[in-house]
């Protein structure tokens, strides 16, 4: 990992591998900002962006064990709005395309991606991202704007497929964020921080880095040239005095808003790998947990990525899944489960070997970049050694 920073590709990173729930090696490379040099902190906060996907769909099924929904629920009975949806036809050229919905949106496939949302930069130029684009529904969502309000715009738009019957990565997991309001009946920072946070003694995770914090965020840099992941060249992305996460927030993304720091994100995978009990606290029970990680795709569906390949994976209630890995991978890679977010946070747990693995970054975009392939791939080799 190293290499990678002294080339100027990566500004810092962090690795951590697990064995079981006990920690055999934790590191730090690189630094807090290129500027001054100061070295990457180990309390380093990081913008965790899509990482937030596997927090919030583990709050969704706090509420499940409680009997507030079920997978098979339509979302319409929480959120009336999406009662009805139209689907663009195969041939769309205009958003007035569409089709009614052979089916309802389901819990199930908002959480594993498979209800036919959409994100407005998977294919920018397709008529679904454009029409999300129009909508003013990005990736840069006003700061101004609510869990409920983004639903509502969603509800509006058509489905890009028939619900269940593809996966595609989306808004889905905001739409989850915004059903653990209605079920709770709790704003979703305020559950997170009652059910999760606080029971794992996640002190530095939230929306909002506040001033006393604010030494401690990473500066994001982004490649010079986007198109060659392994040439040198870093500009700044993000600062901490300009971030929008130096401001409080009112937009609770579920699928990209928090922040966090190792020894945080480390607690929550700690509580995964130990079937949902860590610190004292049982968050999940060992059933639930495995089903999240059960595949709820369709009959040949796959996950399907244009930006990044991913065979042989498919998805679980907020997990991808690795079904069969492929021949760079180790055997024991099967039934691996994981996410990561676009600044290059990757979490990775692999039952069958008994390892895990944290890798953390701030480069735009950074996830699913070689460094976490090599990460990934050398820390399987050493725990056949150990």
């Amino acid at each position: 990992m190293q290499w990678y920073v002294d080339q100027n590709i990566l500004s810092c990173c962090n690795t951590l591998i697990m064995r079981g729930t006990e920690v055999l090696d934790f590191e730090n490379f690189g630094y807090m900002d290129l500027t001054t040099r100061a070295p990457l902190r180990e309390d380093a906060i990081y913008r965790m962006y899509s990482s937030t996907k596997l927090i919030t769909s583990v709050a969704a099924m706090i509420l499940f064990e409680r009997g507030h929904f079920k997978l098979d629920d339509p979302i319409a009975n929480y959120l009336p709005k999406f009662a009805e949806p139209r689907v663009l036809k195969a041939d769309a050229e205009s958003v007035a395309d569409v089709v009614p919905a052979e089916s309802p949106i389901l819990v199930k496939q908002v959480l594993s991606h498979s209800a036919g949302l959409s994100y407005g930069f998977i294919e920018p130029e397709s008529v679904v991202d454009k029409c999300y684009q129009q909508a003013g529904i990005g990736l840069q969502l006003n700061q101004q704007s609510t869990l409920e309000e983004l639903c509502e715009k969603l509800a509006d738009l058509p489905l890009v497929y028939q619900p269940g019957s593809y996966w595609r990565y989306s808004f889905a997991t905001d739409v989850t964020a915004r059903l653990v309001e209605v079920w709770s009946g709790q704003r979703f920072d305020d559950f997170l921080k009652a059910e999760i946070f606080r029971p794992l003694s996640m002190v530095d995770t939230d929306f909002y880095v506040p001033p006393e914090k604010l030494d401690r965020l990473v500066t994001m840099y982004a490649p010079t040239n986007l198109l060659k992941p392994m040439k040198g060249g870093l500009v700044e992305a993000d600062t901490p005095e300009q971030s929008q996460y130096a401001k409080p927030a009112t937009f609770f993304s579920g699928g990209g808003g928090l922040v966090s720091t190792v020894s945080d994100y480390l607690e929550f995978v700690r509580m995964l790998v130990n079937e949902g009990e860590w610190n004292g606290a049982r968050i999940l029970q060992p059933e639930t947990l495995r089903l999240m990680r059960t595949n709820q795709l369709a009959e040949n569906v796959h996950v399907n990525f244009p930006m990044w390949a991913m065979p042989g994976t498919v998805f679980g209630l907020g997990f991808a899944v690795k079904e069969e890995p492929n021949e760079k991978e180790h055997p024991t890679a099967k039934d691996e489960y994981h996410w990561g977010g676009m600044a290059g946070t990757h979490a990775w747990m692999a039952p069958r070997a008994n390892l895990t693995g944290l890798c953390m970054t701030q480069r735009m975009p950074g996830f699913w970049h070689p460094f976490s392939h090599d990460f990934k791939r050398l820390a399987y080799v050493a725990s056949t050694q150990w």
